[in-house]
C-alpha cells in the first residue's frame, strides 16, 4: 500500500486508475527518499498524470511548455548534473518529434533519464495519426543504449517504474491514455527487466504479447483451451534487452510463435523475436499481429484493436489458421541451421 499526498491506494485500486496515474503516484512515493528525482513535461502535467510528482515536489518539477525538443536537452544537463530525471509527454512526441534530442543528448551520452511515454499505441484512436504512436518501439530499439519497455498494465507499470530508478542508462517506457484492462492481481509475480513472464504454458503454440495485448492473449489461450490446444502466453514487457532463453524454449517446445503488438508490425515486438529466431537457425511456423504497415484508422480503441485482430476474437482466429498451417516439424534442427 502507498499513501501519497493524502491519498492512499493499494495494487487493487488498479481497476480505477489509468497506468498513467499509478505511474505519477509511484513516482511520488520513490521521490520522497530519492531526493536526485526530477520530473519535467512540455506542457502535459495533467495529460500525462506527472503532476501528481509535481504537486509534492513542485520545487522539483520543471514544465518547459509546448517544446519537446528543449525538454529533452534540459533533462539531459539535469543528468549530467547527478539528477534523474523522470521525462513524461505524449509516445508520439517523445519519438518523432524531439527524436534528434533522444538519440543524442540522452542515448549518445548514455545517461540517467528515464522517459514515461504516454499514449501510446493506437491508444488515442480518436486523435488520428499525429498522436498515435506506432512506430515508437522501433525507433527506440534502435538507439543504442536504451532500454524499452511496455508493461502490461498498471501494476506492471508501478514494477516498472520501481525497477528503473536503479538500471543504468536511458529508459523508455510505454504506456496508454487512459482504462486499460487490468490483468495482474498483485505485485510480486517475478517482475525483472529483460525476462519474459509466463502467462502461461502450452506446448501446442505460443502467443508472445507485449503491453496491453497480454490480457487478451490470456483470454485467447482460455477460448482455445476449450477446444483441445495447449497455449502458452510470454508477456514480454522488455522489449530491450529481450530475453532470447524464453523465446528459444517456446520455439523448440512447440514450434509455431504469433507475436502480438499494438504497434506497426515492422521493428517492433515482432521483429525483435524473429531477429532471435533467425539467429538461432531454428525453424517454426511465425505470424506477426499488429497493424500490417499502414496508418491506424481513427476511431476509439476497442473499436481498432477488433478492426487489427488485436482482441480476443482476432487472435483466436490467428491461431486457427496457424494450427492449419503444414511445415516440417521433426526433432532433428542440423538441416535447418
Amino acid at each position: 500500500m502507498s499513501e501519497v499526498t493524502g491519498t492512499t491506494w493499494t495494487v487493487y485500486d488498479a481497476n480505477s486508475m489509468t497506468q498513467a496515474e499509478i505511474y505519477g503516484h509511484v513516482l511520488a512515493e520513490l521521490a520522497e527518499t530519492r531526493p536526485d528525482i526530477v520530473g519535467l513535461t512540455a506542457d502535459l502535467a495533467k495529460s500525462t498524470k506527472i503532476g501528481i510528482f509535481g504537486d509534492r515536489f513542485p520545487e522539483r518539477f520543471f514544465n518547459v511548455g509546448i517544446a519537446e525538443q528543449n525538454l529533452f536537452g534540459i533533462a539531459a544537463g539535469l543528468a549530467k548534473a547527478g539528477f534523474t530525471p523522470f521525462v513524461s509527454t505524449m509516445a508520439a512526441f517523445v519519438s518523432m518529434r524531439a527524436c534528434e534530442q533522444v538519440r543524442t543528448d540522452i542515448c549518445y551520452q548514455n545517461l540517467n533519464c528515464k522517459i514515461i511515454a504516454t499514449h501510446g499505441g493506437i491508444s488515442f484512436g480518436t486523435a488520428g495519426s499525429t498522436h498515435n504512436a506506432q512506430e515508437d518501439v522501433a525507433i527506440m530499439r534502435s538507439f543504442p543504449n536504451m532500454t524499452v519497455i511496455v508493461p502490461a498494465d498498471g501494476i506492471e507499470t508501478a514494477n516498472a517504474v520501481r525497477a528503473c530508478i536503479d538500471h543504468p542508462g536511458p529508459v523508455y517506457i510505454r504506456v496508454g491514455r487512459g482504462f486499460e484492462p487490468t490483468w495482474y492481481t498483485r505485485e510480486d509475480y517475478g517482475f525483472e527487466i529483460g525476462k519474459a513472464v509466463t502467462i502461461s504454458e502450452g506446448t501446442d503454440i505460443t502467443l508472445i504479447c507485449t503491453g496491453v495485448t497480454v490480457l487478451q492473449a490470456a483470454e485467447a489461450a482460455r477460448v482455445l483451451a476449450d477446444e483441445g490446444l495447449s497455449v502458452r502466453v510470454l508477456n514480454i514487457h522488455t522489449l530491450k534487452p529481450i530475453d532470447e532463453a524464453a523465446i528459444l524454449k517456446a520455439v523448440v517446445d512447440t514450434r509455431r510463435i504469433i507475436t502480438i503488438e499494438e504497434h506497426n508490425v515492422i521493428g517492433g515486438l515482432g521483429s525483435a523475436v524473429a531477429d532471435v529466431i533467425a539467429k538461432s537457425g531454428k525453424g517454426c511456423a511465425f505470424e506477426k499481429l499488429g497493424l500490417n504497415n499502414e496508418f491506424s484508422l481513427v476511431g476509439y480503441p476497442e473499436d481498432l484493436y477488433a478492426h487489427y485482430g488485436l482482441d480476443t476474437n482476432g487472435i483466436v482466429d490467428k491461431v486457427r489458421e496457424v494450427m492449419g498451417r503444414d511445415f516440417e516439424e521433426d526433432e532433428d534442427w542440423e538441416d535447418e541451421v
